[in-house]
């Protein structure tokens, strides 16, 4: 396969990257990536087989350990992402739980902040103690709290930034110095950032995890992950984990999230340009009680905002009065914006955290986090701004005067 100069790759922009990293094209010189659809792969006698299994010969063995497509998929995301690795999973949750069982055993501790995705909560409070992890939740945002948890080994630590729903923004290079000098690693889930706006290793963090479902695709057809980070440790704990356990992406769903590389940039921009304008129309309509978008100086966290993120992102979180019957009077007036618990699609969707994806941490849990019964989370998308206004101006109008 042909690949491009690295030399000259290394010194593009993150727009052309998405487009021209890492290219291979095979001998009929395609002008998109080409799909590996096959689940294994032959040997030209039993001796390169052989070899190909004690890693004396480079060669593909099965779809599960390692496919041309998965890896152009890797090696892209890698290079937009600034990691030396990465390593495709079969969803975002799958990025999330394979980073974290990798890396820790019975014994270790597991530091998480407190706002993190419902999926990802159960695996800290459930999961991981079923094996004998200890795991310790905290404040995300308050920095003694951290101090306290480091103040004993830890193992690792997750977190996410902008947090899932209420986009809480922690600060990640504070907490990474302080989990490195209590010799953890740090995971940081960046979906609501996307790679177009923040860079949790340039911060410190020494593994990024995405739901490449959200932006990455950005268009609602598949499912995928991604866990980026330094080669060592991908190689020596991700790599053996996530071969034997089975949790790889299939061949077509890498190459439809190729295709969506291609316009991340593209629409992520126009997202949260549109999603800004959205936030500032919510922070003056009649009965919204709370409006939270990292762009405006309002959100708690703004000039911490500012220090990571080059953009606001395309998620904005507001609370409704009248609490649930509200929420859901406001939701179920829209006609273009869609209710639906995904996100980072090019059509705009909006959600009830308290009641799908935060409703099994229960009541007290929420009430921690500021997820009210009355929070909406909206993704925004491609839509024009001016129709997305109209249409949460019924939404507005349906809590009543």
């Amino acid at each position: 396969m042909n690949r491009p100069d690295i030399s000259v790759s290394a010194a593009w922009r993150p727009a052309t990257r998405l487009l021209h990293s890492e290219v291979e094209r095979t001998e009929f010189g395609e002008t998109s990536e080409a799909i590996f659809l096959t689940s294994g792969f032959v040997y030209d006698n039993a001796e390169q087989a052989a070899a190909t299994f004690t890693g004396d010969v480079e060669h593909y063995q099965y779809s599960r350990f390692g496919n041309p497509t998965v890896d152009a998929l890797q090696n892209r995301l890698a290079a937009l992402e600034g990691a030396e690795a990465c390593i495709a999973t079969s969803t975002g949750m799958g990025a999330v739980s394979s980073a974290l069982l990798c890396h820790v055993k019975a014994g270790d501790r597991v530091v998480a902040s407190r706002a993190l995705f419902g999926s990802c909560h159960w695996i800290v409070a459930n999961l991981l103690p079923q094996y004998g992890v200890e795991t310790v939740f905290v404040d995300g945002s308050d920095l003694n709290a951290w101090d306290q948890a480091f103040s004993k080994p830890v193992a690792a630590v997750l977190l996410e930034s902008p947090s899932n729903p209420m986009l809480d923004i922690l600060d990640i290079r504070a907490i990474s110095e302080r989990a490195h000098k209590a010799d953890a690693i740090v995971i940081v889930d960046n979906v609501f950032a996307s790679p177009v706006y923040q860079k949790p290793l340039e911060l410190g963090a020494d593994v990024v995890v995405y739901s490449c479902t959200k932006h990455i695709d950005g268009q609602g057809r598949v499912l995928g992950g991604a866990v980026l980070g330094r080669r060592e440790w991908i190689e020596d704990r991700l790599q053996p984990f996530t071969r034997n356990t089975g949790n790889a992406l299939s061949p077509f769903n890498a190459w439809v999230m190729l295709k969506g590389l291609e316009t991340l940039a593209l629409r992520v921009h126009a997202m949260a340009d549109g999603a800004a304008k959205v936030a500032d129309w919510l922070a003056s309509a009649p009965g919204i009680v709370s409006v939270r978008y990292p762009g405006r100086k309002d959100h708690p966290q703004y000039e911490l905002a500012q220090s990571q993120m080059s953009g606001g992102g395309t998620l904005i979180a507001f609370e409704t009065r009248d609490g649930q019957a509200g929420a859901f009077r406001f939701l179920n007036a829209l006609k273009i914006v869609s209710i639906s618990n995904n996100l980072g699609d090019s059509r705009s969707l909006a959600t009830h955290p308290a009641t799908t994806t935060h409703m099994k941490i229960g009541p007290d849990e929420r009430a921690r986090l500021g997820i009210s019964d009355g929070a909406i989370r909206l993704s925004v998308g491609l839509e024009d701004p001016a129709d997305l206004i109209d249409d949460l101006a019924r939404g507005a109008a349906a809590l009543g005067g």
